[in-house]
This record gives C-alpha cells, sequence and structure tokens, in this order.
C-alpha cells in the first residue's frame, strides 16, 4: 500500500509562484514513479507532469511545459510540483498519482486526496 498526502496549495495571483507537495508513506518514494494531476471546475482530470523511479526522466502537458517542474527527493520521500507563472486556468484541484508497477509512470494505482490551486486575476 502507498498513501500519498498533498500540501502547498492556496490562492496566489496570477503570475507567481506555488509549490506542492507529496508526502509518500508505505513505500519509499523510489520506488514508484509518481505524478501530478488536475481537475479544473467543471471539467475532467488531466495529466500535468509525471517523473520516473529514478527521477531522470520527465513528462509534461504543454500546457505547463517551461513553466512547471516536476522533482522528487528521495531522502525526503517526498515528490514536488514547482508552478511559477501561474494562469487563473491553473486554478484546478491537484492529486499527486504514484504508479508501483512500472519504472516510467503510465498506469496510476494510487492517489492523494488533492489539493486545491486558485489562481486569481
Amino acid at each position: 500500500q502507498v498513501q500519498l498526502v498533498e500540501s502547498g496549495g492556496g490562492l496566489v495571483q496570477a503570475g507567481g509562484s506555488l509549490r506542492l507537495a507529496c508526502a509518500v508513506s508505505g513505500r519509499t518514494s523510489s520506488s514508484v514513479a509518481m505524478g501530478w494531476f488536475r481537475q479544473p471546475p467543471g471539467k475532467e482530470r488531466e495529466f500535468v507532469a509525471g517523473i520516473s523511479l529514478s527521477g531522470g526522466r520527465t513528462y509534461y502537458a504543454d500546457s505547463v511545459k517551461g513553466r512547471f517542474t516536476i522533482s522528487r527527493d528521495h531522502a525526503k520521500n517526498t515528490v514536488y510540483l514547482q508552478m511559477n507563472s501561474l494562469k487563473p486556468e491553473d486554478t484546478a484541484v491537484y492529486y499527486c498519482a504514484a504508479d508501483s508497477r512500472h519504472s516510467t509512470p503510465r498506469d496510476y494505482d494510487y492517489w492523494g486526496q488533492g489539493t486545491q490551486v486558485t489562481v486569481s486575476s
């Protein structure tokens, strides 16, 4: 079993930054590939970013490339999402997810509860 707890959400003005964190427990974070998803109001959940077991490979949705950075700290069992140049359309509930079966993330089997990010214009 893997437990995921997100933190770091909040209200920020357009152009600002936030860093989300996902604490991993139950297994060491180095044994699971990870990702971030988001669900904007009234829309379906969408992929934001992913990172491989080692952290050597990262993946991003086109909408966040160049603005968001996913990273991981194995010593802290934590995965981060640094979000810069935030836009109102980034407003969503952000979810951390884990793929416990592959070295690169593609089939997520564990999910966090989510953290709200609101970007005001």
